[in-house]
């Protein structure tokens, strides 16, 4: 009797557990990714969460980035000829009429002020002298060229339009590594294209702008994974609000199409660059007069001084402004206006957003002491 009691009770159990277990896989099953209407999901960074969900950056931003069409003239070409030696007149003779294709290419543009001065780069317009802007409703407009800057490859073209849907500015000083942004420009002449990725480094220094005139080139390029591809040069770079934080400028690829990273001019030194253009048609860079180095502990060894990070003093022109304000060789630059200085770039960067006759506060390193020297920023010299 016991032994039968037993066996009915185990499968009286057994069957609650069976029609328990049937119940609750009877209940309907939320599929997140299937949901018509899913929660937005978050990410955390800086002071608060910013939605994956980038429409409202992208509806601002698209508006003020323009297509530009640049075009070498048939004249332009002509004369670009005559600079070089043509090598089909050693066999057919100086009769022979060779007639060169004008150039062209596209690239992007920024809306910078609403009467229609538009930021881009050098490279995308420094071979042409026309040029063909259309906006994202479709408008097209004949530019010209207002100034350039091979140094820092910025450009400034002018439009004859007012109202125009101009760009907020940033502040590329407040942009942090990992943080959320988005490309947005042409590539490949598909306009209107927006990319998403983080910053992955700042103040970065990938040595592709080639020296003119005597000067050193800056770069100091925030570097994202956003992607970016030919036609994108001129774009912008702008964070989750919408607001500009660089113009997007260069990509590292040994294809010639996005492999990972993408470089843009930050924003704060793009403003003082296109602001100088405007005004007086280039770029007023104040002369610091040294040649530097980042240091790390070979650079230290090889000088014989102590490791400080910061950027050493190699040599200096006894005219230029670091020398006259006391300034010597092998000191270690650590501060500019208070702002740390740990790489050339920086430096560079932060000198090129200065004006010429500003007095800036320089704090270096000498000797194990740390000295702050006011440096007044003269024009570089006439050469």
């Amino acid at each position: 009797m016991n032994k039968f009691l037993g066996l009915f009770l185990a499968g009286v159990s057994g069957g609650l557990v069976v029609f328990g277990a049937s119940k609750l896989f009877d209940q309907p099953q939320t599929n997140t990714l299937a949901d018509s209407n899913p929660p937005a999901k978050q990410v955390f960074y800086g002071g608060g969460p910013v939605p994956f969900d980038f429409t409202k950056a992208a509806d601002r931003a698209m508006p003020a980035v323009v297509h530009i069409k640049a075009s070498e003239s048939r004249k332009t070409a002509l004369q670009r000829q005559q600079q070089y030696n043509n090598p089909f007149r050693f066999f057919f003779g100086d009769n022979y009429n060779f007639e060169p294709q004008p150039r062209s290419g596209t690239g992007s543009g920024v809306i910078y002020t609403s009467d229609g001065y538009i930021l881009t780069n050098n490279h995308v317009v420094d071979f042409a002298d026309e040029f063909v802007v259309t906006l994202h409703d479709n408008r097209e407009f004949r530019a010209r060229l207002v100034g350039k800057d091979a140094n820092t490859d910025m450009a400034v073209i002018k439009i004859d339009a007012d109202d125009l849907p101009n760009v907020e500015i940033g502040n590329s000083d407040e942009v942090r590594v990992g943080e959320w942004v988005l490309a947005v420009g042409n590539p490949f002449d598909l306009t209107s294209t927006v990319t998403a990725g983080i910053v992955s480094a700042k103040a970065r220094n990938i040595n592709i702008i080639r020296s003119k005139n005597g000067s050193a080139p800056i770069e100091s390029f925030i570097q994202t994974d956003a992607a970016v591809n030919p036609g994108n040069s001129g774009g912008a770079l702008v964070d989750t609000d919408g607001k500009l934080i660089g113009i997007n400028t260069a990509i590292a690829t040994p294809t010639g199409v996005f492999a990972g990273y993408s470089f843009a001019i930050p924003v704060n030194l793009v403003k003082r660059i296109a602001d100088d253009l405007i005004k007086y048609g280039e770029y007023r860079r104040p002369y610091l007069g040294v040649d530097i180095a980042t240091m790390d502990s070979n650079v230290a060894e090889q000088l014989s001084i102590p490791y400080t990070q910061g950027v050493v003093v190699t040599q200096l022109d006894p005219q230029g402004s670091a020398a006259l304000s006391g300034i010597q060789s092998n000191d270690v630059v650590t501060k500019i206006n208070g702002k740390n200085v740990t790489t050339s770039a920086e430096l560079l960067e932060l000198l090129g957003r200065s004006k010429v006759g500003e007095t800036v506060t320089l704090s270096a390193v000498r000797n194990g002491r740390t000295k702050d020297f006011s440096v007044t920023l003269k024009a570089r010299p006439t050469e």
